[in-house]
């Protein structure tokens, strides 16, 4: 596709899919935006350690053509426009690509243009890893046990945008069709009889093909990596058909598509007991399971019973022990999950989301290991190859220029983007030397404040720290 604004690396070649896979050359051309604010700043700093890793462990085979596209500040300074097509249709035609922080323009009815290209480019799941790296300052006791990865679902849920406001005609619509056709649910709105025009409402869809596709890019990660257990974080005690579905066709999807690679939670307990006690019978493990069992109705035993049956004809693949092999896939609410990364983190894995849950879920997790300073994400459509990494903090722009922001947000979104893309050696020596700077205690001033006899350095020498511990 010929570009007027943007130049093409004449060496690169093209990211492409092939039979469902990424198919990566040596010399892939990568759309990077610089971002506002420290976003130069930090993009400088990142990209030096980025080449610096490759060039390190591959030693001239591979290298990244990189390539500028536009958006933000700079764009609309250029060009008159926030977020041109251009920048859009170059992530769409090379897939894989990385943007610093972005500002969102102010005015009403202009939206996020971090938002904007996920919707655009259907870039469903937000990747969110957490982890710790020793000497971080940290306001929690245990930090270490941190080591998350967070899959937030990026186009449905609140994401989806659909609200209206308090005093619209269309707030005025939507309330008339619920008083009309369904007169129960328009009787739980506070005040929307007596005062409709003081009622604002929103729309939360949550879809089974958007949680499958979701789910079923948590487990492929999960497996890939290695990791112990998958958890569907949910509200689905109180939204039973929105939350509470995402719940449900998470697990079904787990027990149809990875039935031999899988056990969920409720399984592992019902065949550990047949594997304890050869003879108890289902009754007895129904009461296990579940202690309030024997108060049930008959139709709720009923449910047990055969949620018992079916984990026992797992016994073959599944039984002496052998669940302990498998991924677990389990479930628990948002509101004691939130507790319990604090006070349990180490029972805590993969995480698989709705978007309002993910999104407290990820800024919650980035406090216990440093901040969103040093927090990096995805956000990638598993399907189509398309993937962006980014910066999750905002742009700072008091500290434009001053080469003071700490880079760690964008240097470890490229890590993730080089273990996307299959380098895995690269991105392991970014951890590796990123891991020993921070111990060294040769950091940025947002942590030297924190860390009793840190040496401050600037965001570019703090980059050229980590390369000399490559």
């Amino acid at each position: 596709m010929p570009y007027k604004t943007i130049n093409v690396p004449e060496n690169g070649a093209k990211i492409t899919m092939s039979d469902g896979s990424l198919s990566v050359p040596d010399n892939p051309i990568l759309p990077f935006i610089e971002g506002d604010g420290t976003g130069p700043d930090i993009w400088r700093a990142s990209v030096r350690v980025l080449d610096a890793a490759v060039a390190k462990c591959y030693g001239g085979k591979r290298k990244i053509n990189w390539m500028k596209v536009y958006a933000g500040e700079e764009s609309f300074r250029k060009f008159g426009d926030w977020l041109p097509q251009e920048t859009v249709d170059a992530f769409q035609e090379y897939r894989v690509g990385i943007k610093g922080p972005l500002t969102t323009p102010i005015g009403k009815g202009i939206r996020s243009l971090n938002v904007a290209l996920r919707q655009l480019l259907d870039l469903y799941a937000c990747v969110r890893p957490v982890k710790y790296f020793t000497g971080v300052p940290s306001p929690v006791k245990a930090p270490e046990k941190v080591d998350m990865v967070i899959f937030r679902e990026n186009t449905e849920d609140i994401y989806a945008g659909i609200e209206f406001a308090a005093g619209t005609i269309e707030a005025h619509q939507i309330m008339v069709v619920l008083k009309q056709m369904f007169p129960k649910d328009f009787k739980k709105i506070r005040f929307g009889e007596s005062q409709p025009e003081t009622v604002g409402i929103g729309i939360k869809p949550v879809s089974r093909p958007g949680t499958e596709r979701l789910v079923r890019a948590a487990i492929d990660y999960a497996l890939a990596f290695h990791r112990r257990s998958v958890n569907l974080v949910h509200k689905g005690n109180i939204m039973k058909f929105t939350e509470g579905a995402f719940k449900d066709w998470g697990y079904e999807l787990a027990m149809r598509e990875y039935r031999s690679m899988i056990v969920t939670q409720r399984e592992s307990w019902i065949i550990d007991n047949q594997d304890k006690n050869p003879t108890v019978s289902v009754a007895e493990n129904a009461l296990s399971i579940d202690p309030g069992f024997d108060m049930m109705s008959p139709a709720q035993q009923s449910e047990i019973i055969a949620e018992v049956e079916a984990a026992l004809k797992l016994m073959p693949t599944h039984g002496a022990g052998q669940w302990k092999k498998k991924l677990m896939v389990k479930d628990s609410i948002a509101d004691i999950t939130l507790q319990q990364v604090l006070t349990r983190a180490e029972e805590f894995d993969v995480i698989a989301t709705l978007n309002l849950n993910g999104d407290y879920l990820s800024d919650a997790l980035a406090a216990q290991v440093g901040g969103i300073g040093i927090a990096p994400g995805a956000n990638i459509n598993y399907e189509s190859g398309h993937a962006i990494f980014e910066a999750t903090h905002g742009t700072a722009p008091k500290y434009a220029n001053l080469d003071k922001v700490n880079p760690g947000s964008v240097i470890l979104s490229g890590e993730m983007m080089l273990r996307y893309l299959g380098w895995v050696e690269a991105a392991d020596a970014i951890i590796a030397a990123l891991d020993k700077t921070i111990g060294q205690k040769t950091v940025t001033y947002d942590f030297a404040r924190m860390m009793p006899g840190a040496k401050e350095v600037k965001c570019s020498e703090f980059a050229t720290a980590i390369i000399s511990n490559l």
